[in-house]
């Protein structure tokens, strides 16, 4: 019991830390940033519209089967007027396990890198994305092209994240308190994840990576429990799955350009994204 306390409080600790931080904004700045720059959108919509398709028919089905069973289970800690939200947001989380491996193994690897590749290119940092996808410029026009990869994007499905994250769902049977310990915890452990085309394409090797994960480990932990939390949002979760990743980009480029900007001054930089859909899987 004094080990699990003593990580609550190492917990809060980063958690305020995290918070202070502002990478936990960086989520949402990736859902402005999408919005503002309707060519990303473009690009991604025919992969996010077969995800979506997959999540609702999911999402669906784990209410239609589970959600009553799961109400009769939290009412025994939550009483029975909370336990039917405590009971929804356990199938919410039980189903976006689902959604995650199912979309993760048929779309979203190449999709989530190309985008993220193409936000960077939109911040000026060609030098960067030629390491790991080709990149040609129409003298003519200034339009840049960002095309095939040729570095494979590295997959973050974890196994062990997902049976982590399988066995903390309970915890949101405990009203709002069990809520935010689920979202930080898990968001510790994932909240890097997101940063892995980032480290592929600095070419940093394991140590390197864990290095600089452990200085930044609330910060870290704070954007995994904000991309989290809007992952969980029923049926158009998936939408904020694409805009975290352009969030990271722009953690990124703030990182490359020691800034602390959540809102990069726009570049104007003419960027035309080709469909990855050919490059090696």
């Amino acid at each position: 019991m004094s080990d699990f306390g003593q990580q609550l409080s190492a917990l809060a600790v980063q958690s305020k830390t995290g918070l202070l931080s502002g990478a936990w904004l960086y989520p949402l700045s990736g859902i402005v940033y999408i919005v503002t720059h309707p060519a990303l959108a473009h690009v991604i919509t025919p992969v996010l519209l077969k995800c979506l398709a997959l999540s609702t028919g999911i999402t669906l089905g784990m209410f239609f089967f589970t959600y009553l069973p799961q109400v009769a289970f939290c009412a025994l800690f939550s009483g029975p007027v909370l336990a039917w939200p405590a009971a929804a947001l356990m199938v919410l989380g039980e189903s976006y396990a689902l959604i995650l491996f199912f979309t993760k193994t048929l779309y979203l690897d190449r999709a989530q890198a190309l985008l993220f590749d193409a936000v960077l290119v939109q911040q000026g940092h060609d030098a960067l994305v030629e390491r790991g996808r080709e990149i040609t410029k129409d003298s003519s026009t200034g339009m840049k092209k960002v095309r095939k990869a040729v570095l494979k994007p590295l997959s973050r499905f974890a196994p062990s994240s997902i049976v982590t994250y399988l066995l903390t769902l309970p915890l949101n049977s405990l009203p709002v308190v069990g809520t935010v310990i689920f979202l930080v915890y898990n968001g510790k452990r994932s909240g890097h994840r997101f940063h892995s085309r980032y480290f592929q394409l600095k070419g940093w090797g394991t140590s390197d990576q864990q290095s600089f994960v452990q200085e930044h480990r609330a910060q870290y932990a704070a954007f995994g429990a904000t991309a989290l939390a809007l992952n969980l949002v029923p049926f158009i979760g998936l939408i904020f799955n694409f805009t975290n990743f352009a969030g990271a980009a722009l953690w990124a480029s703030a990182l490359e350009n020691h800034s602390a900007s959540l809102f990069p001054e726009d570049k104007a930089v003419n960027v035309e994204i080709e469909d990855d859909s050919s490059a090696s899987r």
